[in-house]
């Protein structure tokens, strides 16, 4: 299966929260979650909502995930397997793991409105991680590692204007910019404060585990 290429509002009103997939437009009233909208396909009149299965519950959990920091199914399972053999907290260790993503930094260091648009970013050379340019958005970036923008990609119009916007969401304690240089840098490994508290990682190892 492919990546997905629909309306991404879609993918929120199908798990029934925000997950803030198409940058500024989720903090403003137009936001399909925001209208209140049914989820895709439901039939409203005259009928309940079904209660939901364990195995649903857990599933949709897992959809959460994926569908927030846009990974197939493929590498979702690779994370999972990584995360499995890790001592600790499983779910924990496989958040630590996602954040640390070169198309996720870019996205908190606001330097893209969402992760897709970190990953095109990301894609089309214009990251550089410790003065060398990657184009892989799953890159994992470690502690003391900098980020910045390629030489040519700073004199852009996007980049100016960024410069001009400043910062729209606020950094998380792992990481550290440089508002003047646009330089990111990596402090230390993503603390449990910073991760994603609405998910229940819980049930995603669960999941996983079946």
């Amino acid at each position: 299966m492919g990546r997905y290429c629909g309306p991404v509002c879609r993918l929120c009103r199908q798990v029934g929260e925000k997950l803030f997939l198409k940058g500024d437009r989720c903090y403003t009233p137009k936001c399909p979650v925001e209208k209140r909208r049914p989820s895709p396909g439901q039939v409203t009149r005259g009928m309940g909502r079904r209660r939901l299965s364990d195995y649903a519950v857990r599933l949709r959990e897992k959809q959460k995930l994926r569908y927030a920091y846009g990974l197939m199914e493929q590498q979702m399972k690779r994370y999972m397997g990584a995360a499995q053999k890790q001592p600790g907290i499983t779910g924990e260790y496989l958040l630590q793991l996602l954040e640390r993503r070169l198309d996720n930094v870019i996205y908190r260091l606001n330097f893209a409105d969402s992760r897709k648009q970190g990953r095109q970013l990301v894609l089309h050379g214009h990251v550089a991680v410790n003065g060398h340019k990657v184009d892989i958005p799953s890159f994992i970036v470690k502690p003391n590692d900098i980020v910045t923008w390629t030489g040519r990609s700073k004199e852009s119009e996007f980049v100016q204007v960024l410069v001009a916007g400043g910062a729209k969401r606020p950094l998380p304690s792992w990481l550290n910019l440089d508002s003047e240089t646009l330089t990111g840098h990596v402090l230390s490994m993503p603390q449990s404060e910073d991760l994603d508290a609405k998910l229940n990682t819980r049930l995603i190892v669960e999941f996983y585990s079946r």
